[in-house]
Parts: C-alpha cells; structure tokens; sequence
C-alpha cells in the first residue's frame, strides 16, 4: 500500500476562506490523502509570561484559524474526496472539530500533554501524534494512553528546516518495534531525497510535509514549506516506483515476448535462434 500523503497548511492560509479552500483543492489536485489545518487561540497556547514580553508571539494572533471556516473546509474535502484533518492547540478545539475531522493530528510540542492526548482518544477518531524533541520514552509513554490501531506516530526534528543529515530515519523503525504502531516521516527539510529514503528504506507509512500556494504564506520564508508543483513530482515518484515491485515471478513480461527468439542460439551463438532463421522476412 503506497504511503499516505497530508498536507499542512500551517500558518499560511493568511486567514482567508478562498484562500484555505484553494489549499484544499490543490492538495487534491496533485494527490495528496489528506490536507490539515491548525486551531490555536495565542492565549491558549503561549504563558501569558510569553505573550507580555514579546511581540514577536503576540503578533502570531493574525495566523489563528476562524473555527467558523471548519464546517466549510470539512465540505470542500469531501468535495474533493480527500480528508481533512486539524490540530487542536486548546482542549475546547477537540470538541469543535469532532464532529468534521477524519483524524486528529497532535503537534510535537504537545506530546506531554496528557490532556489532551485522551481528549482526542476519547472522540474515538484515529489519532497522528509527531514526536520531534521527544526521547523514546516520552513517546512510549504518549502512545500507551492510546489503542494501536488507532495511533500512528510521526517521527520529525522540530527544527524548521531540519538538515537531511539531522533527520534520523531510522528512528522511522525503531518507534515502530518498540509501540507496535504505524509509522512516517513529518518532513522539515524540503528534500525529496529525504522523503524517499524514509518510505523505500524506512517503511513511513505516512508522509506529512508543510505547504503554501505562492511563497507568500507566514511561514514559507523559514524554509521548510514545500510548493506544491515541488511536493506533486515527489509524489509522482514515489508511486510510480511503487508500481515498479509487480508479483515477483522470474518469467518474461507481455512486452519481452517478441524478443525471446531473437536471443542468441546455443548452438553457434548468433541471434536469432535457429527456429526462425528459414523464412525470416525482415
């Protein structure tokens, strides 16, 4: 089964419907599984110690989704017959998105809050946690509360961009043996090798990657925002080498068949076989 592929629009909706639906229809256009949205309130997701010290947090207020856009978003993903998923930031936003999300997904840095983690086990919903920053037995841990069947867990490096050597694929396995749960890859490095590495050597059975529309998203200037022509190549790719496995019986493809009497006779060792040479018309 080819890996699943979310996009994450992340900050760079610019808080505008047309905008977020137009996400939606690209991530469907260039085949993506799921797009994925993000609900925060700025205070409800940094100490009010942060926000009264610096504005560079309190300015993040103009990233914030409108929940009022969930109901539509949800519509234009079936629309488009792809999933739609969103991250709740504040225990209150599990119950808002419940009744449209396909699955939630759980950022890194609320990993260790247990809250909310059985607050989005609780809906009954599958459930994609990433685990950058994480040591394994914080994410042993987190994946506990958590049927396995219902979970799967991203590995990622929460540094935007993360450097392809800093990436540590085989974490990809590791997380898989010791939780028994379906694994992938949350991608920060923009690099198609990467992406190709985890799934063809690594088994990611999940692949989220950060996207914006034009380079104008609040987050695209970090650098580990992905365009989507960028993200559609790599996705060709990879089911397109996904088609390349076939049954695994050594025998002649429909389109070798011609050629087979054109190899060379045992015999004297010239093409074609001898079989064929009386009467050949070329």
């Amino acid at each position: 089964m080819t890996p699943q592929f979310i996009a994450e629009v992340s900050s760079n909706h610019h808080q505008d419907l047309h905008r977020c639906l137009t996400f939606i229809d690209e991530a469907a256009r260039i085949g993506c599984d799921a797009v994925k949205f993000q609900l925060f309130r700025i205070n409800q997701l940094f100490a009010q110690e942060v926000l009264n010290q610096s504005e560079t947090h309190r300015a993040r207020k103009a990233w914030e989704l409108d929940p009022k856009l969930i109901p539509a978003l949800a519509q234009r993903c079936r629309e488009r017959q792809i999933q739609f998923s969103c991250t709740p930031f504040y225990l209150e936003a599990v119950r808002l998105l419940q009744p449209y999300v396909d699955f939630f997904k759980i950022a890194s840095y609320e990993l260790l809050w247990r809250d909310l983690l059985t607050a989005c086990r609780d809906t009954g919903k599958p459930v994609v946690l990433s685990t950058g920053m994480a040591n394994l037995e914080e994410v042993r841990q987190a994946a506990a509360l958590f049927p396995r069947d219902g979970l799967t867990l991203l590995h990622c490096s929460s540094a935007y961009p993360t450097a392809p050597q800093n990436a540590n694929l085989a974490a990809i396995e590791t997380l898989q043996r010791v939780t028994g749960c379906a694994t992938g890859w949350s991608d920060h490095t923009r690099n198609p090798a990467v992406i190709q590495r985890a799934i063809h050597r690594w088994g990611a059975s999940v692949i989220e990657f950060h996207m914006d529309l034009d380079g104008t998203g609040a987050e695209y200037q970090a650098g580990h925002c992905w365009l989507p022509h960028e993200m559609e190549a790599v996705i060709r790719d990879v089911r397109t080498a996904w088609t390349a496995d076939g049954h695994g019986r050594k025998e002649p493809n429909e389109e070798e068949l011609p050629d087979r009497m054109w190899r060379a006779d045992p015999s004297d060792g010239l093409r074609p076989l001898k079989s064929i040479r009386h009467g050949l018309v070329l």
